[in-house]
């Protein structure tokens, strides 16, 4: 075959530490708007960030730069380090450790773009432990609930 193709689509969650409220107002928008661009600038062609003060959502095409361990490290340490530069006020800004990658085909794109950009609807009636909960059991993921959250 003389070309090739690469075409993997995932939703990445993560919180920030503790689920601090870190995110609120204009920072919100902004922060966003960051790590969009930095999933593009790290190799991502598609990519939609929603969330709420406490968490995001990025869904994207992972793209074929780098693995989805060192976008994800890459995004979380930049980000992190742009939102302290921002504020001062926010200089104990961290996100948590851990994170959730789960996998989605070409025909859920629309679904998923849609329920990420309706996080702060979505988040009016269901919290961030239930949301995250729902996932890992959509994907048959094992855990233990005393070492899911930091």
């Amino acid at each position: 075959m003389p070309q090739s193709f690469h075409q993997l689509y995932a939703h990445l969650i993560f919180s920030t530490k503790n689920r601090e409220p870190f995110l609120q107002g204009d920072i919100c928008g902004r922060m966003h708007g960051y790590l969009s661009q930095l999933c593009r600038d790290y190799g991502s062609p598609w990519v939609v960030v929603g969330g709420v003060a406490d968490h995001v959502h990025i869904a994207l095409d992972l793209g074929k730069k780098m693995t989805s361990i060192e976008l994800i490290a890459n995004v979380k340490k930049q980000s992190s380090a742009w939102i302290k530069e921002r504020d001062a006020n926010l200089s104990a800004f961290y996100w948590q450790k851990g994170y959730g990658l789960f996998s989605f085909g070409a025909l859920q794109r629309d679904a998923v773009e849609a329920y990420v950009r309706n996080q702060a609807e979505h988040h009016r009636k269901v919290t961030f432990q239930e949301e995250y909960r729902s996932f890992l059991d959509r994907y048959n993921i094992q855990y233990d609930e005393k070492y899911v959250w930091d």
